[in-house]
């Protein structure tokens, strides 16, 4: 009987020590100064030279999430048979599933070919850089420098692939399409887009980088750990597959319009050819009346 008196004595102690604790941690600490710690990135600096170089955390976490990454995928491709096995098998479907989304957007089979490796490189690299908050490291995304990078990349890259692909002179004539008073308006378009994709990135991670923040400070484990699956997991892979859809998307507007015009016929040969026919007519016509 003193046992069961002793363990409710204990319990009741306990429980009222817990109640106490979760009001002092309330009362205690200072949201904004906290969440404000987590947001500031940390900076470093060595000596290279003479000269003192910058380090943050988002060079030196993108660093550990491709060097991850990397081991990862020659991991999964380092063997490859005729009859392939589960990893080979996820490579495969993972290219090809990125070969046929550049297809459904114009290029052909050998152009998607090109584009693929290029486009799973964007992919990868950030959908392993920003599931690292799962790991609490923070995304480099949250850092607006790493995004606006990946974005004029991006744009850089869109470029080079499509002269390549279709030709300065098909690259010219998507700039013009589908009349030359467009041109200044898709310069513009060569500008915005890769503003837009830096934003969409920095926005999604960050916002969901400063939510999470919020949750480990006020909330259970448990629960941030459900919200983590989506903002940290889920959410980090989906931004990773917008901006690769993108990408891809920006290369095959361009060949699309460029072999859509190949297609045509000029209308300097429509002339000609409306020349020669009535020059075999009237050839024709006096034959006959001789």
């Amino acid at each position: 009987m003193s046992n069961i008196v002793a363990l409710d004595t204990w319990l009741g102690t306990f429980w009222d020590s817990f109640i106490q604790a979760i009001v002092d941690e309330f009362v205690s600490f200072n949201i904004g100064e906290d969440i404000n710690h987590g947001i500031l990135q940390w900076q470093g600096y060595f000596q290279f030279g003479g000269a003192s170089v910058i380090i943050t955390d988002a060079v030196i976490v993108s660093w550990i999430a491709i060097s991850v990454m990397v081991i990862i995928l020659i991991a999964f491709s380092s063997k490859k048979s005729m009859v392939p096995d589960k990893k080979q098998t996820v490579v495969e479907l993972a290219v090809g599933l990125i070969v046929d989304s550049c297809m459904s957007f114009g290029m052909n089979r050998k152009e998607a070919e090109y584009v693929t490796p290029m486009v799973g490189t964007f992919g990868i690299v950030i959908m392993a850089c920003n599931i690292c908050s799962v790991f609490k490291l923070p995304p480099p995304a949250k850092n607006i420098a790493f995004p606006i990078t990946l974005g004029f990349f991006a744009i850089a890259y869109v470029i080079y692939a499509s002269i390549k692909l279709v030709g300065v002179k098909g690259f010219f004539k998507s700039m013009v399409h589908p009349m030359p008073a467009m041109l200044p308006f898709k310069v513009l378009d060569f500008i915005i887009k890769p503003v837009s994709l830096s934003l969409r990135l920095f926005g999604n991670i960050f916002g969901a980088f400063v939510f999470m923040e919020f949750l480990y400070i006020i909330c259970p484990i448990v629960l941030t750990g459900v919200f983590g699956l989506w903002f940290d997991l889920a959410d980090g892979m989906l931004q990773a597959v917008v901006f690769s859809y993108l990408t891809m998307s920006y290369i095959g507007e361009i060949v699309e319009i460029a072999h859509s015009e190949e297609g045509k016929p000029r209308k300097k040969h429509n002339r000609k050819e409306k020349k020669i026919k009535a020059v075999l007519d009237r050839k024709q016509e006096s034959v006959a009346v001789n």
